[in-house]
């Protein structure tokens, strides 16, 4: 017996939403269902496609190369209903969205989200390194991405340029600076993003270069939580500036070793692009986009 529509459906649905049961529910099945059409497609293929974990499920290497084709497929079919329903599709659509850094993607979000307030929004932060890869592995419809790679198979619109900044509190001696250099930061506590984020490696080739390290770091996983952190008297944030309004008390004040502007794009693969909702998503986007002033 061949594998079925179904059954790539049913893989695909289980890695874009990350379990069984999530996939059931976007699809309107049961979870012992999507189960079966899995466990069918993987006898039909001879081979694992997916491993559960605590997380949810991971590809075998054998699934991430079929699952690039199950996408791709649900993709078309998306587009091909979309024909046939025309844009009452929308109103009942879902999108998956992610980034690296707050804004300006939650700016796009509440712009799509009063002309189209019925379709479902999943969002999520990621380090940089995650969010490239979930986009590279069609994980999510559309990202918000800073200096984001350059691939043909991406679609690709710029929305906003920052450089990096110091967050502090307005009590710190070295807020009322017109600019900050390394040598400023050396015997400051530093509040990094976590492993894999664009802000780490920045910073770390930056210390290289200069040869001027920076001794004392904490690492933390989001942008509002080094905020917060910044709030309670832990130390200096280094992030992109203007990335949130949980910043405002901070005072943003520029780094001169880290002077280049950064690029945030919103990217999605090309054949998602052409689907209505992710087209309507960039296109609001990019609309609501800002270029900040280098300063």
């Amino acid at each position: 017996m061949r594998a079925n529509h179904h059954q790539f459906v049913a893989f695909a649905y289980v890695v874009r939403e990350g379990s069984f049961s999530a996939a059931a529910n976007r699809l309107g099945v049961t979870q012992s269902a999507v189960t079966q059409h899995v466990a069918k497609l993987e006898k039909q293929v001879g081979s694992q496609l997916l491993l559960r974990n605590r997380d949810g499920v991971a590809l075998t290497r054998t699934g991430q190369e079929l699952y690039d084709l199950a996408d791709r497929l649900v993709t078309l079919d998306s587009s091909i209903r979309e024909r046939l329903e025309g844009y009452e599709a929308m109103s009942r659509g879902h999108l998956k969205i992610i980034a690296n850094a707050p804004l300006p993607a939650l700016r796009a979000i509440s712009q799509f989200r009063k002309i189209y307030p019925d379709v479902e929004i999943d969002f999520s932060l990621y380090a940089w390194t995650t969010a490239t890869r979930l986009l590279r592995e069609r994980r999510a419809d559309v990202g918000l991405i800073t200096d984001p790679p350059n691939i043909d198979d991406w679609v690709r619109v710029a929305v906003q340029k920052t450089r990096y900044v110091a967050y502090l509190l307005p009590s710190s001696p070295l807020a009322h600076r017109d600019l900050l250099r390394f040598e400023d930061l050396q015997h400051e506590t530093i509040i990094l993003p976590e492993n894999g984020s664009l802000t780490e490696r920045v910073v770390r080739e930056a210390q290289a270069k200069h040869r001027i390290p920076l001794k004392r770091i904490i690492k933390m996983t989001t942008f509002p939580l080094m905020c917060e952190a910044v709030l309670q008297g832990a130390g200096i944030a280094i992030f992109l500036g203007n990335s949130g309004l949980i910043s405002r008390g901070l005072i943003e004040v520029p780094i001169a070793e880290l002077s280049e502007t950064h690029e945030t794009a919103v990217v999605a693969p090309k054949d998602r692009a052409r689907l209505h909702l992710v087209k309507a998503f960039i296109d609001t986007a990019s609309s609501s986009a800002f270029t900040e002033p280098e300063l």
